[in-house]
């Protein structure tokens, strides 16, 4: 927050009747600031999508080393949830790469830009939400396929698997939602507190 700190004391120095800085000085401070902020989430955005990429490839080759199945078929809706988030992503890197602080009023700029960044954010933790239970019961319902569905239903029937499906998926929905909150908090989270206490400031 150096330059944050920087402009406090040029509107400190103003109050005391020492000489400001140009309003062209200060511009450009913002200007730095936010674009180091938004450089930062772009670069996170990147890892994603690289990552994304790279997996989907390897799932797609292993895909191939698979009998028709449960694994496979659920490798193939893996696939089509990463082409999905490949859409997200780039979507993303468009709404941060059009953000030019030097254009217009660069509060304005930053209230839109903040307020996208925002839904994306939200519309990411809530899909994991849903999707988390959604493969988790897909998965389910491939294996139920594949050992035959008169077999899974009495296995069903017992106490005892019935207890043990609920206790793994407790714990794996929490586990889940603990891991996707700490995940999406380090790479965007934060960045976006940045963002808005710059807002915060620049309304002040």
């Amino acid at each position: 927050m150096e330059e944050l700190d920087d402009l406090k004391q040029i509107w400190k120095s103003h109050e005391q009747g020492y000489e400001p800085k140009k309003e062209s000085e200060i511009a450009l401070m913002l200007q730095g600031r936010s674009n180091s902020i938004i450089g930062k989430i772009k670069r996170n955005v990147w890892f994603e999508l690289i990552f994304t990429i790279a997996c989907s490839i390897a799932l797609l080759v292993y895909a191939f080393t698979l009998e028709p199945g449960a694994m496979m078929w659920t490798i193939i809706s893996l696939l089509i949830l990463f082409a999905a988030y490949l859409f997200y992503y780039v979507k993303k890197l468009i709404l941060l790469g059009s953000f030019d602080p030097s254009d217009g009023n660069i509060k304005t700029s930053l209230e839109h830009l903040y307020r996208k960044l925002t839904i994306y954010i939200n519309f990411y933790r809530k899909s994991y939400a849903v999707l988390y239970p959604v493969y988790f019961f897909l998965g389910i319902f491939f294996g139920a396929l594949e050992t035959g569905i008169d077999g899974f239903l009495d296995k069903m029937r017992e106490p005892k698997t019935v207890v043990l499906l609920v206790a793994f998926a407790g714990a794996f929905f929490v586990f889940t939602f603990v891991i996707t909150n700490l995940y999406l908090r380090k790479l965007y989270g934060n960045h976006l507190m940045k963002l808005k206490e710059l807002l915060n400031e620049l309304k002040g």
